[in-house]
């Protein structure tokens, strides 16, 4: 292939590739959380469904999912005394690649004073898909947040693995602008043989991260009592919480996810139940 045609095919497929950005900031007032800005761009879209105490926030990728070369950001700002509740519309649905990878970016920030609840609906891993993902969370002194992530390697229910492909997962929190908490996960090659292993998910293919700031052996006392599915550990230190949980499948994973997040007095988003 000449240098000519390559330029042109790459040219054509970085404008066929999808982007989307949404950036959301919540504040308070007379006593109600009210959307202070909310920016939209791309493939993204987000909606409002209540005006309560609390405002919720629900996500919706108008492309239906995401693939190699995609770039999204999500962007949620809580200002002081605010309380938002955020989540996806539907499970974000990860294809196949060619060879560049779906990069994701999610940005969390709450002031003094402030809750956030970030609760997307699951990532799911088709096989061969490439995902790119960074969290940043950035919590004032005083402020509260608890997100839980889920991902799926392939749909179990349907016959599907994720046989290969390749995820990365970065996850920075800083509280006061102190980093207390850094983790990279990456998943290269074969994946669905690396997790049979046992040191790794023991042939589990649906995992889940739920994390709580502020907390500590209190705050996870009722988790521990829960009787899960699969496999569940948590732990406290640093002034923050994280429960871990592997499932078989999908199904049991969103059992077990949502029984830790009731134990944790949150409820999940209404979209969940339907």
């Amino acid at each position: 292939m000449s240098v000519a045609f390559a330029e042109r095919d790459s040219d054509i497929f970085a404008a066929n590739r999808a982007t989307g950005r949404i950036a959301v900031h919540a504040v308070a007032l007379e006593g109600r959380t009210q959307r202070a800005r909310v920016h939209e761009a791309g493939s993204l879209r987000v909606r409002f469904p209540n005006s309560g105490e609390a405002l919720e926030a629900v996500l919706v990728n108008t492309g239906g999912g995401m693939t190699g070369g995609d770039r999204f950001s999500i962007g949620l700002d809580v200002g002081e005394g605010a309380h938002l509740i955020a989540g996806t519309a539907a499970a974000e649905k990860i294809y196949r690649s060619t060879g560049p990878d779906a990069d994701m970016e999610v940005t969390l920030a709450v002031q003094a004073g402030g809750r956030l609840a970030w609760l997307p609906q699951e990532t799911i891993l088709f096989d061969n898909a490439r995902l790119s993902r960074r969290i940043e969370i950035d919590l004032a002194d005083g402020a509260s947040l608890l997100m839980a992530e889920a991902v799926l390697f392939g749909r179990a229910a349907m016959g599907e693995a994720m046989n290969n492909g390749f995820f990365a997962d970065r996850w920075r929190l800083r509280r006061g602008g102190r980093l207390i908490f850094a983790e990279n996960t990456r998943l290269d090659g074969a994946i669905a043989e690396k997790l049979e292993r046992r040191a790794v998910a023991a042939g589990g293919v649906a995992i889940a991260t739920v994390l709580v700031a502020p907390g500590d052996e209190a705050t996870l006392a009722p988790v521990r009592a829960l009787e899960s599915a699969g496999e569940l550990g948590i732990s406290a230190w640093n002034g923050f919480a994280v429960a871990r949980l592997v499932a078989r499948d999908g199904s049991a994973l969103r059992r077990d996810l949502m029984a830790v997040l009731g134990a944790l007095g949150q409820r999940v988003p209404r979209l969940w139940l339907q």
